[in-house]
């Protein structure tokens, strides 16, 4: 079982963003968005570098295809953030509170995501390679078809997670806890487990196979 590399931030002295707003294929280099709210605001394509964001409301911000690099995201909090085919890379992102995320067809390399809480975050098709997710919680992620390279889940709750499709490459799992897995348990080859998982999981794996359990 090969870990997950970590991002090393090393930001440079940051500008206060003055602008009105974000702008599609924007170019954002060392720039801090502190308690900004860009809510239905389009940085489409947008590149952020040596970034930070603070605060910030993303909800129904549309993101597609921006690349995050070697910034950082914390405390923001939103509904229907739209990441799709983005790009994030030597990433922490802390304390997020965010429902439906569209991540889908995502590239994550190098990411930390530590605390927070994130429902029904769709990954679906994306690319993690080396990423964390420590101490939040995941309620209904949808990994399905995504492709998983040392990624671990560290004191997080997992919740209702699906893995329909999905193809792994060390993941450790043992860090989940509660760890509920809603489909795709059949897709599991590559990750590793604890012994009181597997004792939690035995019906789901059960089902999967096929296989009655019954008492008497």
């Amino acid at each position: 079982m090969k870990p997950a590399r970590r991002p090393e931030l090393r930001l440079p002295p940051l500008e206060p963003y003055g602008g009105a707003g974000l702008e599609p294929d924007g170019d954002y280099d060392g720039v801090e968005f502190r308690g900004g709210d860009l809510t239905g605001q389009d940085g489409a394509g947008a590149r952020f570098m040596d970034c930070v964001l603070t605060s910030c409301t993303l909800t129904e911000t549309r993101l597609r295809k921006a690349r995050f690099l070697d910034s950082a995201v914390t405390g923001v909090q939103g509904v229907g953030t739209d990441l799709a085919e983005a790009t994030l890379r030597d990433v922490e992102v802390t304390e997020p509170r965010l429902g439906g995320v569209q991540l889908h067809g995502a590239v994550l390399e190098r990411v930390v995501i530590r605390g927070g809480k994130l429902d029904y975050l769709n990954l679906r098709t994306a690319r993690l390679r080396d990423v964390v997710f420590e101490n939040c919680v995941l309620v209904e992620p949808d990994f399905g078809g995504a492709r998983l390279e040392r990624v671990e889940f560290a004191g997080c709750a997992v919740k209702g997670a699906d893995f329909t499709a999905a193809t792994l490459k060390d993941v450790d799992l043992r860090g989940a806890e509660p760890l509920e897995i809603a489909g795709g348990v059949d897709r599991l080859s590559g990750a590793v487990i604890s012994p009181g998982q597997l004792m939690d999981l035995a019906e789901v794996f059960a089902a999967a196979l096929g296989v009655r359990v019954r008492v008497g």
